[in-house]
């Protein structure tokens, strides 16, 4: 699950909470990528039923979009 992440273009995956290393909210700021951690995976071989993604909602949900529509 977790390589499937690393392998997606624009998720970035955090999560050593030993290190207390995780995303936050202002570690997203200004940045298109999403930040993802706390994966859980409670049933075998399914779908992760927990999963924590962080990212700047007004840049990569607004601006990064409207510049990938236009093609520019």
């Amino acid at each position: 699950m977790v390589e499937a992440l690393e392998a997606t273009k624009g998720i970035f995956v955090q999560d050593d909470i030993a290190h207390q290393i995780y995303p936050m909210p202002i570690l997203a700021h200004d940045k298109d990528n999403h930040l993802s951690a706390r994966l859980e995976e409670i049933l075998p071989n399914r779908i992760p039923s927990g999963l924590w993604i962080v990212s700047d909602n007004l840049r990569k949900g607004a601006a990064t979009n409207a510049v990938q529509i236009a093609g520019i």
